[in-house]
C-alpha cells in the first residue's frame, strides 16, 4: 500500500501526496486527481475551498 504525506509549505497550502479519498462536509466523496499531489488551503482566502487556489500569497498568511 502507498503511503500518504502531508506536509505544510512555508506560508502556503497543505500538500497531501498519495492514496486519498477526500470528503466533503456532507461526507460525500470528491474528486481528487489520482497519482498527482493535491494542496489543501490552510489560510482560508481559496475561492475553492478546499483547495488552495494561491490566495495565501496576496492575503499575506504567515503559517
Amino acid at each position: 500500500m502507498a503511503e500518504v504525506t502531508v506536509q505544510p509549505l512555508k506560508n502556503g497550502p497543505l500538500l497531501v501526496k498519495g492514496p486519498i479519498q477526500l470528503l466533503d462536509a456532507q461526507g460525500k466523496p470528491m474528486t481528487v486527481p489520482q497519482g498527482q499531489p493535491i494542496a489543501l488551503c490552510r489560510c482560508g482566502h481559496s475561492a475553492n475551498k478546499p483547495f488552495c487556489d494561491g490566495s495565501h500569497q496576496k492575503a499575506g498568511f504567515q503559517g
